[in-house]
């Protein structure tokens, strides 16, 4: 007829109705003791030894039913244990029925049997009443009330039908409604509780949650009511309070805590002050807080109606990182002086004042000083690295000791120094700061056990308007510098009028060379590159010429560092590129050309795509073609040229090392590049004729070559003793110089390869360097 109420019901959900039969014990024992009294005086007045035995069962019944609840009180039942509450839900139906059953069997005796009007009156009143506790205590469980109701009604609606009365029996189908009301009532009641079941587990979950969230969440959380005192703070809150200040802050005046604190300096008084103008604010804000013990603290105002939820975020790591890379990125790592970006930063920034200044500007002189340290690749060669970086170290120490505060002392990069002065500068400065600092470096070095003297050279310009820049005070202290080292190095050199011819000369060049590059004004030379054995042209090397129209012949070594300062070494480099591998065309198959790459090609240009559009454009075959490299441009720009060097590689095109044994490390770069050849550079050539170590050492360098499979490439031969020397001492397998010939244009170079082909020789790679700085 009904339903189980846990097929019907969520777990939860019928567990709680269960509870609720057995959660009013008392008034259960009450009532059934007080329905027994009530059966015996009916029993008095009567007589009857039935009443007796009924009054009997209520109190047996009623002690039953209080010693089962006890027993359910012991019981811990579980919220999901539906077979557990099932059980009980029959033991409560068993006794509630039983209870029933007797207020109907008394009803009915009543008006059957006894038929006094005591005996009925009491035994209806009674049930009637009891019904109400029925439903109100029973309701959660339709199928338990239900029996209830239809045990004390059912004999008691028949008592009063048969009782032989005709208003009796009238009256009992008046409470007939009665009777079917009792279920919606307990529906009703049943619903609200149901109601109130899930108000509460929801409250308790979103209470747990909350609870969770804010005891594992990893900022603190502080919420303030609307008196501004602390209503809700979670145990990381607790414990950035208590770096302000110690004791229970919950349930204490916000306002009054900070105040306290910045009164004992745990909170600086300005952070303190902001922090309670944005929360008195109500907009909402962050706040960045101080604390004694060298944390920084973050907080987060938020505010809504009446309410301020506080976040209190430990940003300590991310400050301190954010401190290193501001450090890094305005600080050489090695010696803690400002680096080239913020020394031009602020050395622009006075420039710019000097400039809106209504000061004479004589009276506010400036000065710039670059100061090089003389002969240090000599220290990195013969001491290596680690001393070089002491060495860099002690010379700024020695830089700033000598200068003190009044002079922004930079590094530069490599061993190159600059220092600049504003304010109260004199002529006779000029002079005093640049001996200042020759005497400083008076005493020797001593690092790591080794005793040596380190000298520098120092270029000076002075400011006395703001019509130059910074790059145009630099090129002049760098010209007053070469002038320095020209003379005899470990001196000073004030920039002067005479410079500024050279220095004009340089400007011109600057500006010409673009247009010349742009206009196409640049011609290109071959070098032949011979086979030892076979006396053969196997490859020739690419060198850029500027043949200016007023000023003549421009050297490489000029041009190409302005054309490398000013950005245009790309444009040269792709030009070279395209010209050289469309004239290797038109040489024999086994003749190849390469093109030297600088540093800033790397940087800034996209290698890999113009060689692959000047292979196209060609049509040259890769393994004609070579890229030669020299140490310095891997070193400045190791993972961009080293990834394009690779991808090259894998096309077969030729990798050389241009220069090998003038840069720092070369034995590693052979070891971490695809280089395919190495070129020796001309120093070690020169004095092989005359110095036997000096061949010793080009046959053991050559050697090395040869051990990793290299092509080797001796450059700057010019005399037959040379090459016959490095033929009979030597495993070189191509040579380089003026003895087979000088750089020669396009039709000349043609002609001297088909001269020297006079038999078939294997095919050699051969590189061609773009615009190189190369003599000749």
């Amino acid at each position: 007829m009904f339903e189980p109420a846990y097929k019907t019901l969520p777990p939860v959900d019928y567990v709680s109705m269960i509870r609720s039969l057995y959660a009013d014990r008392r008034s259960q024992v009450l009532g059934a003791y007080g329905s027994a009294v009530a059966v015996a005086l009916t029993w008095f007045e009567s007589g009857s030894l039935v009443l007796l035995g009924i009054a009997i069962a209520f109190v047996v019944v009623g002690f039953l039913r209080n010693h089962d609840m006890e027993q359910f009180d012991r019981v811990q039942l579980a919220d999901d244990d539906v077979e557990g509450a099932a059980h009980w839900e029959f033991r409560a139906t068993v006794g509630s029925g039983a209870i029933a059953a007797l207020y109907g069997s008394w009803t009915l005796y009543s008006f059957l049997v006894v038929n006094t009007t005591f005996a009925e009156l009491a035994s209806l009143g009674v049930s009637m009443s009891i019904l109400v506790g029925v439903a109100a205590r029973n309701f959660a469980v339709e199928r338990v009330m239900m029996v209830q109701v239809m045990l004390v009604c059912i004999p008691a609606w028949v008592g009063m039908l048969l009782d032989g009365h005709f208003y009796t029996a009238l009256l009992s189908f008046v409470f007939l409604p009665y009777f079917a009301s009792l279920r919606r009532v307990a529906g009703n009641i049943r619903a609200i509780l149901l109601r109130a079941v899930h108000g509460r587990i929801e409250a308790t979950r979103l209470a747990s949650e909350l609870d969770t969230a804010l005891e594992t969440m990893q900022h603190g959380l502080c919420m303030l009511d609307e008196n501004g005192l602390i209503a809700v703070a979670n145990d990381r809150a607790e414990l950035v309070f208590s770096s302000f200040m110690t004791g229970d802050w919950s349930g204490r005046p916000f306002a009054a805590m900070i105040t306290a604190a910045a009164q004992r300096g745990t909170i600086p008084p300005r952070s303190a002050t902001h922090l309670l103008d944005t929360v008195n604010a109500g907009s909402g804000g962050k706040v960045v807080l101080k604390l004694a013990d060298g944390q920084f603290c973050e907080v987060t105002v938020s505010s809504r109606l009446d309410k301020t939820v506080l976040l209190f975020e430990d940003i300590t790591e991310r400050v301190k990182a954010e401190e290193r890379i501001n450090y890094m990125a305005h600080y050489d790592t090695l010696t803690g002086l400002p680096n080239r970006a913020y020394f031009t930063e602020q050395v622009e920034a006075d420039l710019e004042r000097r400039r809106r200044s209504k000061r004479n500007k004589a009276d506010d002189m400036a000065m710039l000083l670059i100061v090089d340290i003389d002969d240090f690749k000599h220290v990195n060669d013969t001491m290596g690295h680690l001393i070089g970086d002491r060495v860099l170290i002690e010379t700024s120490e020695r830089l700033t000791r000598v200068l003190g505060k009044d002079s922004l002392v930079a590094r530069l990069g490599g061993d190159e120094y600059v220092v600049y002065r504003s304010g109260g500068v004199q002529v006779a400065d000029t002079v005093a700061d640049p001996e200042s600092i020759l005497a400083g470096f008076q005493g020797p070095f001593e690092v790591e056990g080794e005793v040596f003297w380190v000298n520098v050279s120092i270029g000076v310009v002075t400011i006395t308007d703001g019509a130059d820049d910074l790059d145009g005070l630099m090129t002049k202290a760098d010209l007053a510098l070469y002038k320095a080292k020209a003379l005899g190095k470990g001196r000073s050199q004030v920039f002067h009028d005479e410079m500024d011819t050279d220095y004009r000369y340089r400007q011109r060049l600057k500006a010409e060379l673009k247009q010349t590059v742009a206009d196409g004004g640049l011609s290109l030379v071959f070098q032949p590159i011979v086979d030892l054995k076979t006396r053969r042209v196997v490859s020739c090397e690419a060198l850029a010429r500027w043949h200016h129209p007023e000023l003549g012949s421009i050297p490489p070594s000029l041009f190409i560092p302005i054309a490398e300062e000013t950005g245009l070494i790309s444009e040269i480099s792709r030009w070279v590129l395209a010209t050289a591998t469309a004239e290797c065309r038109n040489w024999p198959e086994d003749v190849s050309v390469s093109v030297n790459i600088s540093a800033r090609d790397f940087r800034n240009a996209d290698v890999a795509g113009m060689v692959k559009n000047a292979l196209a454009s060609s049509g040259l075959a890769p393994h004609r073609l070579e890229i030669e490299v020299t140490e310095t441009a891997v070193i400045e720009e190791r993972d961009a040229a080293t990834k394009i060097l690779a991808r090259l590689a894998k096309q077969g095109i030729g990798i050389a090392l241009d220069d090998f044994g003038t840069g720092y490390s070369s034995l590693s770069y052979l070891q971490a590049l695809p280089f395919s050849k190495l070129k020796i550079d001309r120093s070690f050539v020169m004095d092989i004729a005359a110095n036997p170590r000096s061949l010793k050492l080009l046959s053991n360098v050559a050697q090395l070559g040869k051990d990793i499979n290299l092509t080797v490439t001796a450059e700057g031969v010019e005399t037959e003793d040379q090459l016959n020397l490095i033929a009979e001492h030597t495993r070189v397998d191509q040579i380089q110089g003026y003895f087979f010939g000088v750089p020669l244009p396009r039709r000349e170079v043609a002609e001297l390869i088909a001269r020297m082909d006079v038999r078939p020789a294997p095919r050699r790679v051969v590189a061609v360097g773009a615009a190189n700085r190369k003599r000749g």
